[in-house]
């Protein structure tokens, strides 16, 4: 079986240092191992947003879609609906995807869509060289808020568990072997798989020594348990100082959106007829 070279030859941009290295070198050991386990990888599809880390859509030789900013779900939601024996992957932004394409990442987990949504969470726009979103501290003083941002950060793992995310994790790209583990966990996962990868911006939030310290795993955490997930995500507010647990914090299992549409079984014709019923009856 001739394995394929997974990173291409494109010149990488990144600045030195950049968390989304450890993202793309993950990834690439996670695709590596699906091929060596049979899988073909012309199965796998990766969309990404706009911003710094869109740009591993042109490092890694797998299928890729650039989207637009925020507009990853929705692309993933009709490749995955189109075809769902494809495995989809969604790398997004903080600002990607917790920002403009917040919306859609929300109805995504309300209906359970079997994707894996990978979040590359520097909290701040690094591209546009260094604006808050929607997960900077507060205070954050950057080229928008000089002086330091008037607005708390809201926590996404909260906003998951609220919304049906069936997956959620946890993970920081200074421990590449426990984010293996998270991500190809969301990839096997049969239902919405979050997870929040804390990544280090080194030009314009260089947080590594604010992290390392604070984290820990969640070793003792039984992720069958709703309200103790959503306990331990309280544990840090993406503001306060505080312990960070990285790992799994939910796993369940529930019927997802796309098997929900396939059992529908509904030719053209049986859906023009369906729509006709409804007309008939309402007028």
């Amino acid at each position: 079986m001739t394995i394929r070279p997974i990173i291409t030859d494109s010149q990488n941009t990144w600045c030195p240092g950049c968390g989304n290295f450890t993202i793309q070198h993950t990834l690439k050991n996670i695709l590596a191992d699906l091929e060596k386990e049979g899988r073909s990888l012309d199965d796998v599809v990766l969309v990404s947003g706009i911003g710094c880390h869109a740009k591993i859509a042109d490092y890694l030789n797998i299928n890729s879609f650039y989207s637009l900013h925020g507009r990853t779900i929705p692309v993933a939601t009709g490749i995955k609906l189109a075809n769902p024996r494809l495995t989809v992957l969604c790398c997004c932004g903080d600002g990607d995807c917790y920002a403009e394409g917040l919306d859609h990442l929300l109805f995504a987990a309300k209906r359970n869509l079997d994707i894996t949504v990978i979040v590359h969470n520097n909290r701040v726009y690094g591209l546009t060289t260094g604006q808050y979103t929607p997960t900077s501290p507060l205070g954050f003083r950057g080229k928008s808020t000089p002086l330091g941002t008037e607005e708390f950060p809201f926590n996404p793992l909260e906003l998951m568990l609220a919304s049906g995310a069936t997956y959620v994790a946890r993970g920081y790209t200074k421990k590449m072997d426990q984010l293996k583990g998270l991500i190809r966990g969301g990839i096997d996962h049969h239902g919405f798989s979050f997870i929040d990868v804390l990544q280090i911006c080194a030009t314009f939030f260089p947080a590594a020594d604010y992290y390392t310290p604070r984290v820990y795993d969640l070793a003792d955490h039984d992720p069958a348990q709703f309200m103790d997930a959503c306990t331990r995500a309280r544990e840090w507010d993406y503001n306060k100082d505080a312990k960070i647990p990285l790992g799994t914090f939910y796993r369940a299992r529930f019927p997802t959106f796309d098997d929900r549409m396939a059992q529908k079984g509904m030719d053209q014709d049986q859906r023009d007829a369906a729509v006709r019923e409804i007309v008939a009856t309402r007028t």
